[in-house]
C-alpha cells in the first residue's frame, strides 16, 4: 500500500513540476479558444441579425416598386446601404430603385446608386449588372467616356454580349462606325459561342436579330 502512495505522490510531484512550466501557456490557450468560440457565435448571430433585418428593409424597397413609389424606394435603399451595406439585400435594392429613379427622371440618384452597386455589391454578377445599367444611363446623358469606364472591365461570360453591344450603341452615337460594328460582331460572336456551348439553335432569337439589325443597319456582315 506503501508503494502505491509513493507511486501516486510522485506523479503527483511530476503534475505540479509541468503545471507551473505550463499552466500558464495551458490557460491563456483554454482562454483564447473559449473567447474564440463565444466572438464566432456572436459573428454568426450578428450576421443572423443584419440579415433578418435588411430583408425587411428590403420588403420595403419590393413594395415601393409595386406601388411605383421611387421616393419610398429611394429611402429604403439609402437605408440598406447605411446600415446593412454588408448584405446582399443593399445591392439588389440599389438596382431596384435605380430602375425606379430613372422610369421618375432622377438620373442623379441612379447613378449613385448603381454606382455603389458597382464597387460594393458581394456578387461578382450584380457588379457586372451595375455597371451595365450605369452605363446605359451615361450614354442618355451622352457621357460617352464615361459609360465606356464602365464596359472596361472583363464581365461574366453571360454578360458579354451584353457589353460589346453597349460599346457599340456609345461608338456608333460617336460616330465612330468601324468600332461600333467591331463591337456589335463582338457581340454576335460571343452569343454564338454562348448558344452552342448550351446547345441552343445558333443565329436564332429575338435579341441575336437586334443585334444583327444594328451591325447590318452600319453596313456589317450578314449572319
Amino acid at each position: 500500500m506503501a508503494v502505491y502512495d509513493l507511486e501516486e505522490q510522485e506523479q503527483l510531484d511530476e503534475i505540479k513540476t509541468w503545471w507551473k512550466q505550463y499552466g500558464n501557456l495551458v490557460t491563456a490557450v483554454v482562454v483564447v479558444v473559449a473567447v474564440g468560440m463565444v466572438g464566432w457565435q456572436g459573428w454568426n448571430w450578428w450576421q443572423r441579425d443584419q440579415s433578418t433585418q435588411a430583408a425587411a428593409v428590403y420588403a420595403v424597397v419590393e413594395r415601393a416598386a409595386g406601388e411605383h413609389d421611387a421616393k419610398k424606394a429611394r429611402e429604403a435603399t439609402g437605408e440598406l446601404i447605411d446600415k446593412f451595406s454588408g448584405t446582399a439585400y443593399a445591392s439588389l435594392a440599389a438596382l431596384l430603385s435605380a430602375k425606379m429613379q430613372v422610369t421618375s427622371g432622377d438620373l442623379k440618384t441612379a447613378k449613385l446608386q448603381l454606382g455603389w452597386a458597382a464597387d460594393n455589391a458581394r456578387d461578382s454578377e450584380v457588379r457586372d449588372l451595375a455597371r451595365l445599367r450605369l452605363a446605359a444611363v451615361l450614354l442618355d446623358e451622352k457621357a460617352y467616356d464615361e459609360a465606356l469606364k464602365q464596359l472596361a472591365g472583363e464581365p461574366a461570360l453571360a454578360f458579354f454580349p451584353r457589353y460589346s453591344e453597349l460599346k457599340g450603341d456609345i461608338f456608333a452615337a460617336q460616330g465612330k462606325q468601324a468600332d461600333a460594328k467591331t463591337a456589335y460582331q463582338a457581340a454576335l460572336n460571343k452569343l454564338d459561342e454562348i448558344q452552342k456551348t448550351a446547345g441552343i439553335d445558333q443565329h436564332r432569337g429575338q435579341y441575336r436579330d437586334l443585334v444583327q439589325v444594328k451591325l447590318e443597319s452600319l453596313g456589317g456582315k450578314q449572319p
